[in-house]
């Protein structure tokens, strides 16, 4: 059977489907990848992508079986690196034992081919068409599970996350030769030959040095529950995330990355300093803000270059100005001085009283507001319901609803739903999504009163007073 590549896998398991793996033979089926009308949509139907590697037996299949149990409600494919070894020749056959499966050679299949239909390997015949391969229908999440699944960088940058299972070299030997004995049928000094020759060098030369890619570390492999359910959560979280950018065309979650995680985890820490928490805030708030930018409409442009050759670009939004709700708004503003040199700023001062009782105590905008692009402050999106007052002011004033772009720092999954089902026309960017709201409308995890933080004040010391309004008349 002629292997196929793990990207094509991948994109051909990202659309709709109604289960996971179906294990039906070859026959004549093809599977038809489903197509988008944008890049944006594509990249919102990406299922979330997992690698998990390790030594041989030290517990790699039952940290999978763990993360796919606990994630039921979802639908989950296990793609094994297994199931890409070369079958045998009969002369490779005959010399069976001197075969090494733990080199990276035996990935071949696994990065030229397609693996829309996977095969299922037998390591007792040593071949892959034994059994009817299994098809793989689109997923919400894809685990990739083997020994040198960190080996090839391509592959790697497929995955979301990458989880190194750790497990000492000797319980490691003790659980192969118990499964090759009993599963596999091989009498224990083949097991043991084949450990000295291949599998310990192996994994010293080409397993061990792929766990400095790894995102996540498990010491005891299946037998540490704790490091796996901190898995599953992060994966729901990064799901819901997902599933509103499927609903909602118009959120956009920034890509995460391990600065923009960090970041989160400094800002979110209740110890971290009132120094450290407004550095970090606003280093976040800015690729926001620039995140934000980029999705304002642009105008071709050519320049000629000093070299005397023309570049071909574009001309950024000249129309445009920023609205603050106050007070947390208001940190977000020097990051959105910093990108567009002279730009107006309006506020909006909204009190908040429990889950319903927003009202509109003051506003100050750009007299000409209805005929500007509008990126609207506010670092948390909770209930929504003060973002729905905020918006609603703005179309009043005339701002088209298209043409409003709500910047935060993290998201509740309610406040979402209000705001994109209220206005389906306007952009949310955000950095992350949270769980949700607890019983006191507060966003969970959160990072508690951001405003106070990142003001260094108290709620005991909250005045609600009328702020003198910044304009820069330049612009």
């Amino acid at each position: 059977m002629g292997s196929k590549s793990v990207e094509d896998m991948i994109e051909a398991s990202s659309g709709v489907h109604f289960s996971g793996f179906h294990m039906d033979g070859l026959g004549s089926r093809n599977i038809e990848k489903a197509t988008t009308s944008s890049a944006t949509e594509n990249v919102h139907k990406q299922p979330f992508v997992i690698g998990v590697a390790g030594g041989s037996a030290s517990g790699k299949t039952t940290v999978c079986d763990m993360i796919i149990q606990q994630l039921h409600d979802q639908r989950v494919v296990l793609v094994n690196q297994d199931s890409f070894y070369h079958n045998l020749s009969e002369e490779e056959f005959a010399r069976v034992h001197e075969c090494n499966f733990d080199h990276p050679d035996s990935m071949e299949n696994l990065r030229h081919g397609q693996a829309v239909d996977i095969p299922n390997y037998d390591f007792k015949s040593y071949k892959s068409n034994v059994f009817p391969a299994r098809r793989v229908n689109p997923s919400d999440v894809i685990i990739l599970e083997g020994i040198l699944i960190f080996h090839d960088h391509r592959v790697r940058e497929l995955m979301n996350m990458k989880i190194f299972v750790d497990t000492d070299a000797d319980v490691r030997l003790a659980r192969r030769i118990r499964r090759d004995t009993v599963d596999k049928g091989r009498d224990i000094d083949t097991v043991l030959d084949q450990y000295s020759k291949f599998v310990k060098p192996a994994f010293d030369d080409f397993i061990l040095p792929t766990k400095k890619y790894a995102d996540i570390i498990i010491p005891r492999g299946g037998d540490n529950h704790v490091a796996v359910d901190l898995i599953v959560q992060h994966i729901r979280t990064k799901l819901g995330q997902h599933d509103l950018c499927k609903i909602y065309p118009n959120l956009y979650v920034i890509h995460s990355t391990f600065q923009i995680r960090g970041m989160h985890t400094l800002i979110r820490d209740s110890q971290t300093t009132k120094h450290d928490f407004v550095f970090y805030a606003d280093r976040l708030i800015r690729l926001v803000v620039e995140h934000g930018l980029g999705h304002l409409p642009f105008t071709e442009k050519q320049v000629i270059t000093p070299t005397g050759s023309v570049y071909t670009g574009v001309d950024f939004c000249k129309r445009l100005c920023g609205v603050s709700v106050i007070r947390s708004g208001e940190s977000m503003e020097n990051a959105l001085r910093a990108c567009c040199k002279g730009i107006k700023i309006g506020k909006i001062l909204i009190h908040r009283e429990g889950d319903n009782g927003q009202q509109l105590i003051y506003e100050k905008l750009p007299q000409d507001i209805s005929q500007r692009h509008v990126l609207l402050l506010d670092p948390i999106l909770g209930t929504g319901n003060s973002a729905v007052q905020a918006i609603s002011l703005l179309i009043k004033k005339g701002v088209p609803e298209s043409n409003i772009i709500f910047l935060n720092l993290i998201s509740a999954p309610q406040g979402v739903h209000v705001v994109c089902k209220t206005f389906p026309r306007i952009k949310i960017v955000t950095s992350e999504i949270d769980i949700g709201l607890n019983e006191d409308f507060r966003v969970v995890p959160g990072m508690g009163e951001f405003g106070d933080r990142y003001f260094g004040t108290d709620d005991d010391d909250q005045q609600v007073m009328t702020p003198v309004p910044y304009f820069n008349r330049s612009c």
